[in-house]
């Protein structure tokens, strides 16, 4: 089992807090001042060297952890009393917001595509491919996304093997009209859960069907007038296209590759040098809400919570029953207390796994957007930061049983029986039978 360097060369050590050269009886009325309750005892003797931070997010259920830190108080636990959780139209405006930071009227950190800060860090998605560092502090889910069919290819009910669609959307270009899969970010997670299912079935991605980026609240409206066929979206988008009888599902994601990474909590490097209390004060804000969105009897309200108007903004039926495991797939496919629902902190959901980081990288590098020789694990080093996650861990006393005991999860193996060994990834590519590189 590979174990990756969490070494960063030439990271800034850590700064001190401005408030360490304060008295200790003058810090400690600085900060009981922030909480009149009563002084968290992990802050009495040294608080945040700021309480401010904007965090962006989409609407979309693995935000959860955000939307619940915020709404019960935990970022005000810990000390982060100013924190605005901010919506982004898209994947792209997250980026651009990252990229300004909160300086320049952005953001400091999101609910993000877990390939996105590798690909921002990397400065291959930035105006100019000027670099931005970004971190990521922990993994916000597993699986919970989907892959949605037009209701035109109901007779077909489509689900993991693509060889009948590739039939059909054979035909439909023959007669002269255009066939189209819609993803969210390219290069991000929905991207590549589109293209391994078309590729998988012998669709090529890049010529077979045209791939277009639609954000993610405006998937439902885009199905609705025809602009694709299929898209791979998280909830609550993919229920409401059944809802409105536009679409199905075709797959939940968990059944490509059982108990998937998806989101991260991602912090610009900038905000995290210089925060280094803040930001571990944030990271166990949004791990402690985790906790509280994976309990099954708090998954009634934390739908309710994700559908309220500030958030995701839509009906609590689009949201509820996925959210506590039912899968409806419209196409007369009901599952109940689904395994591959979606995971906030059970079986490691939280820990961000380097082996998937590499996985994310890989997969980019399959369709081209990292170059064939591109040294991930050096990237991977820079940006993952599974140790702070470890510290946030042990300050919250997750039990030692929870807390990984290597950076990589192994050999992961997919339903088209494909094989990614971390020790292994080129092993991997080869296997692959669609790709951009050789």
């Amino acid at each position: 089992m590979t174990e990756f360097s969490t070494t960063r060369p030439g990271q800034p050590a850590l700064l001190k807090s401005s408030a360490a050269a304060l008295g200790a009886a003058a810090l400690f009325d600085a900060v009981r001042m922030t909480f009149p309750g009563g002084v968290p005892s992990a802050y009495a003797a040294e608080g945040p060297e700021t309480n401010k931070a904007v965090l962006g997010f989409i609407a979309l259920t693995d935000a959860a952890p955000l939307f619940v830190a915020k709404e019960k108080g935990l970022f005000d636990k810990y000390g982060m009393t100013d924190v605005t959780v901010a919506k982004q139209a898209s994947w792209g405006t997250t980026r651009d917001n990252l990229v300004l930071g909160s300086e320049g009227n952005g953001i400091d950190g999101a609910h993000i595509l877990t390939p996105m800060p590798y690909l921002i860090s990397a400065g291959k998605v930035t105006q100019n491919n000027v670099p931005t560092p970004m971190y990521i502090l922990a993994r916000l889910n597993l699986n919970g996304q989907c892959i949605s069919v037009g209701q035109e290819y109901i007779d077909l009910k489509v689900g993991l093997d693509t060889k009948p669609y590739k039939v059909a959307l054979e035909q439909k270009k023959a007669s002269g009209k255009a066939v189209k899969a819609a993803m969210t970010f390219p290069g991000g997670t929905h991207d590549l859960w589109i293209r391994y299912w078309l590729a998988a079935g012998g669709i090529d991605p890049d010529k077979d069907i045209e791939t277009i980026v639609v954000p993610p609240a405006q998937m439902v409206a885009n199905m609705k007038v025809g602009t694709m066929d299929c898209f791979c979206v998280c909830e609550p988008w993919n229920e409401q296209l059944i809802h409105q009888k536009i679409g199905y599902t075709a797959l939940t994601t968990g059944e490509m590759w059982k108990d998937h990474p998806e989101k991260a909590f991602g912090m610009r490097a900038a905000y995290v040098d210089k925060n280094p209390k803040a930001s571990t004060a944030l990271l166990k804000a949004v791990m402690e809400a985790q906790m509280w969105c994976e309990k099954m009897e708090n998954r009634e309200e934390a739908a309710a919570i994700c559908a309220k108007r500030q958030w995701i903004n839509v009906p609590v039926a689009d949201v509820t029953d996925r959210m506590k495991g039912k899968f409806d797939y419209g196409t007369g496919r009901v599952v109940e207390k689904s395994p591959v629902m979606m995971k906030y902190w059970a079986d490691s959901a939280s820990y961000p796994y380097q082996s998937h980081d590499l996985w994310f990288i890989t997969e980019d590098q399959r369709w081209g957007k990292f170059e064939p020789d591109y040294d991930a694990k050096a990237l991977i080093a820079k940006v993952n930061r599974e140790d702070l996650w470890r510290e946030a861990a042990k300050s919250l006393n997750v039990a030692a049983s929870d807390i990984p005991t290597s950076t990589s999860r192994g050999i992961e193996t997919f339903y088209d029986g494909k094989v990614f060994d971390p020790a292994n990834p080129g092993a991997y590519l080869a296997s692959l039978g669609i790709k951009r590189i050789a």
